[in-house]
């Protein structure tokens, strides 16, 4: 206790404070919520360290600057009191000096705003407005992909199958926000064939501004789910929010995920519908999943695609199928799609295996939705192994929701059997707990989730294969 509290007077507490702020995103909201909630501010930074970024630098010496300027008023006032008639003075200083760590995590939200407003938004507004012109210039194809889950997958699938013939430029890695897509922009040569933009959804309305700032002309919608339901409150409206880019494209060169139950109810006509069975005369058969990938014919009359790909799951099938029906409508050859699709290796934290001392490990950790949790419960449930393992700590940002979706993810994890199943102990623990009655294998309840991934090679043998998804960041519980 006393170690924690001497932690705040130390230089390091500026740093876990910026961290704070850095780690959501810069949202004083949130920082501020997760500000009220700690106890001990030395076990913050678990998972990570502060990404000392300019914005972040600039604020740490704001922040250090104002504890000294406040310092220096408590020793002036303490001064005073002692060598003056201000006896008053004394007690002040030293409340002084000991809220000024604590005022100062909070009071550094004042030059984020003011460095937001006046530095900030007017620079990453013209940088937009730059990238709205450019393309709306641009006379490469543009396909948007929107969707609770799947689409950074989704854009690295296409990027590989078409790039392989086609001059292909997308967005990288997860970066799918208006400045995202503006340095992208900036980027651009102007002679592309092809751009690929992913979209996230932070807020309602995000999509639809995305869309009128990109100008796409073709929109994928890879999946609904209960997702930033903390800032989109229901389904319906993440949902509306996902299918404004159908609205923005007047419902032409639509695609959308049919293995996503919660997209039926926003399917309109016109909409091509892509799914573990096809899309638009291309049938799927003779899938065969292992743990180095899958495999499946893809045809439609005699047009015929033997689909050869490492991605693991069945869940894979579709976007696969629609990369290769969207590369054959771009004029690619079969030898071409084919060979475009072995090339597509796993990503990183998405589905992703290893081997650790004999023992098949899947990495799903950057997993956050209760489809693609299933998806890959299915695959484990699936596979051969002498001992399966299942790692989740839940999911975060499921709002009303959080209750009934950690049922079932208990009652997904029951129904794949695996031989133990470890908990990250969290606050949808006992909710997780509630879906698995009934289950008959080994529950273990891990209190230090750090500790147990990076001891995992002496807690797995030759033969399992352990499925982990999803981890959650240091400001949730």
């Amino acid at each position: 206790m006393l170690r924690s509290i001497l932690f705040v007077y130390t230089p390091a507490f500026a740093q876990t404070a910026v961290y704070m702020l850095q780690s959501v995103e810069y949202r004083p909201g949130v920082h501020l919520k997760w500000l009220w909630q700690v106890n001990d501010f030395n076990k913050v930074a678990y998972r990570r360290n502060l990404v000392k970024t300019r914005p972040a630098k600039m604020l740490l010496w704001a922040f250090l600057l104002g504890e000294l300027v406040e310092a220096a008023i408590a020793i002036w006032l303490f001064v005073s009191g002692v060598t003056a008639p201000h006896y008053g003075y004394i007690p002040i200083a030293v409340g002084l000096f000991l809220i000024t760590p604590l005022l100062w995590a909070h009071l550094i939200i004042l030059p984020l705003w003011l460095g937001d407003w006046i530095i900030i938004k007017p620079s990453q507004g013209r940088k937009i407005s730059r990238a709205k012109t450019s393309f709306a210039k641009h006379p490469a194809v543009k396909i948007a992909i929107a969707g609770s889950y799947g689409k950074t997958t989704m854009k690295e699938i296409l990027l590989t199958v078409l790039g392989d013939v086609k001059n292909v430029a997308a967005t990288p890695a997860n970066k799918n926000v208006s400045i995202s897509h503006a340095l992208f922009a900036e980027r651009l040569n102007g002679d592309e064939d092809i751009l690929i933009i992913e979209y996230g959804e932070g807020a309602p309305g995000d999509v639809a501004r995305f869309a009128q700032r990109t100008r796409p002309t073709v929109g994928v919608i890879t999946g609904l789910a209960p997702a930033h339901l903390d800032r989109y409150k229901t389904l319906k409206a993440a949902g509306e929010d996902i299918f404004s880019l159908a609205d923005y494209l007047g419902g032409k060169e639509v695609y959308v995920s049919g293995d996503s139950p919660d997209t039926r109810k926003f399917l309109k006509k016109g909409y091509e519908v892509f799914s573990a069975e096809g899309i638009d005369g291309w049938k799927v058969s003779g899938v065969k999943t292992t743990v180095d990938g899958l495999e499946f014919n893809l045809s439609n009359g005699s047009k015929k695609l033997r689909i050869k790909s490492h991605l693991l799951g069945r869940h894979q099938v579709g976007p696969l199928a629609l990369a290769a029906y969207l590369a054959d409508k771009f004029g690619l050859n079969a030898r071409q799609i084919e060979s475009g699709i072995a090339k597509i290796k796993p990503f990183e934290h998405r589905m992703q295996p290893y081997q650790l001392g004999g023992a098949w490990i899947i990495d799903d950790t950057y997993n956050g939705n209760i489809e693609g949790m299933k998806a890959g419960l299915e695959l484990l449930k699936e596979l051969p192994a002498k001992r399966k393992m299942y790692v989740t700590p839940g999911l975060v940002d499921q709002g009303a929701e959080e209750k009934s979706i950690h049922i079932e993810l208990g009652q997904a994890i029951k129904a794949a059997e695996p031989d133990q199943v470890v908990l990250m102990k969290h606050s949808v623990t006992a909710y997780i707990e509630e879906g698995l009655t009934g289950y008959k294998g080994q529950l273990v309840i891990e209190e230090d989730p750090l500790n147990f991934y990076t001891n995992l090679d002496k807690l797995v043998a030759a033969g399992d294969l352990v499925l982990l998804q999803n981890d959650w960041p240091d400001q949730y519980n």
